[in-house]
């Protein structure tokens, strides 16, 4: 029987994800490092265990249900539990833009990674983290999800023309309020985190956070004490105003 916390985190093989990794390797968790891609995920975990981390790859594409299913069996029959579930797998769709020109089809798009994708796993695995003894999901947000800041024409937030992504990790948000409500008296506390903007693919590589730092605010989550938040987002500098 493993005697260390496990954790899943999806969309674990690059960029925040695979920092996230790390970082819950270093605090001495089992870190099943999700993948929609097999390759790409096996060489994220060699990274990891190169470095002395306990990392196991498992795929996981979040838009597929049968691939949920099938992780979740696994992680069933190998660990019986999981502590920690990091929600980071997300997109930004190619034709993102804003509302009078994009596409129904890139907005669905967006939804369906970043919303339908998130509820479907923490679904799946839900009885998993019922069974551990008090388990966090952490679903990774945004400032442009944030109504107060893209809604400040001061802001730089304000000036993002990226719909599918905005909207759909403000649906994300309420995905949070409305799980950690639902599991309020569990021992199971639900938070976003927003890392900011980290030198990624998705972020731009010229972004002046690190994934390392991106990384930290979820982790933190991860690893709240019993008496710790729940139904919030938060960044580096605290409760983000959403």
């Amino acid at each position: 029987m493993n005697t260390h916390k496990i954790a899943l985190v999806t969309g674990a093989n690059k960029g925040i994800g695979k920092e996230i990794a790390r970082q819950l390797g270093q605090a001495g968790f089992t870190v099943l490092a999700g993948s929609r891609d097999v390759a790409r995920g096996e060489v994220a975990v060699k990274e990891l265990v190169a470095e002395g981390l306990d990392a196991v790859g498992i795929q996981l594409e979040v838009t597929d249900e049968a691939s949920v299913r099938r992780a979740a069996g696994q992680v069933d029959a190998a660990y019986g539990r999981l502590d920690v579930l990091i929600n980071n797998a997300a997109i930004i769709p190619v034709g993102d833009d804003a509302v009078s020109r994009i596409g129904l089809g890139v907005l669905r798009e967006a939804f369906e990674t970043n919303v339908l994708g998130l509820v479907g796993v923490a679904q799946a695995f839900l009885p998993l983290l019922r069974k551990a003894d008090a388990a966090r999901i952490v679903n990774l947000s945004t400032s442009l999800a944030s109504f107060e800041q893209v809604g400040d024409p001061e802001s730089r937030m304000s000036t993002v023309r990226t719909l599918g992504y905005n909207s759909s990790k403000a649906a994300a948000n309420m995905v949070t309020v409305m799980l950690a409500n639902e599991l309020r008296g569990t021992g199971i506390l639900v938070n976003g985190a927003d890392p900011g903007n980290c030198a990624t693919d998705m972020g731009g590589w010229s972004a002046a956070r690190t994934p390392a730092q991106g990384a930290a605010v979820a982790v933190g989550l991860a690893t709240l004490d019993a008496d710790g938040p729940t139904g919030q987002v938060y960044a580096e500098e605290g409760r983000l105003a959403w």
